[in-house]
């Protein structure tokens, strides 16, 4: 089964909500308080108040989840050998961009050259679906 251009454009969405957020939970939970409480309840509930206060943390947090669901969803109608490395291997890149846009280090050039070959593999993953579907004579 072939991907539509909108499942497509979803599960790259997907990607950007998940790669491009963790780089900005990353330095928001950087500099959060140190929690230490008698029982481990205790200090469960107060590192999720010390989370879910922190809008700085809360907003990458919701935007994350955001793509989850939309992942979810997308993978109702998208074949799955298809959206699992789409998602996964895009979030990769989404992380280094954001990370390089907020002054990390990345890698230099080793990153470029697994960015390059993670683009080659997509494309060859997107075209192998399209061009499989193709071939396949439709049955009425």
């Amino acid at each position: 089964m072939a991907a539509s251009l909108a499942q497509v454009l979803a599960l790259v969405l997907v990607a950007a909500l998940w790669g491009g957020t963790q780089p900005l939970l990353k330095r928001a939970s950087s500099g959060l308080p140190q929690v230490h409480e008698r029982t481990w309840a205790r200090q469960l509930l107060q590192e999720m108040k010390t989370l879910f206060l922190n809008v700085e943390y809360l907003m990458p947090f919701l935007l994350n989840q955001c793509g989850s669901l939309l992942y979810y969803f997308t993978l109702a109608s998208t074949d799955l050998t298809l959206a699992v490395p789409i998602c996964n291997s895009l979030a990769i890149i989404f992380t280094l961009i954001v990370g390089k846009v907020l002054g990390e280090d990345i890698g230099g050039k080793q990153a470029v050259a697994g960015v390059l070959l993670t683009m080659t593999g997509i494309t060859l993953c997107i075209t192998s679906s399209v061009t499989k579907t193709q071939r396949q004579p439709s049955t009425f």
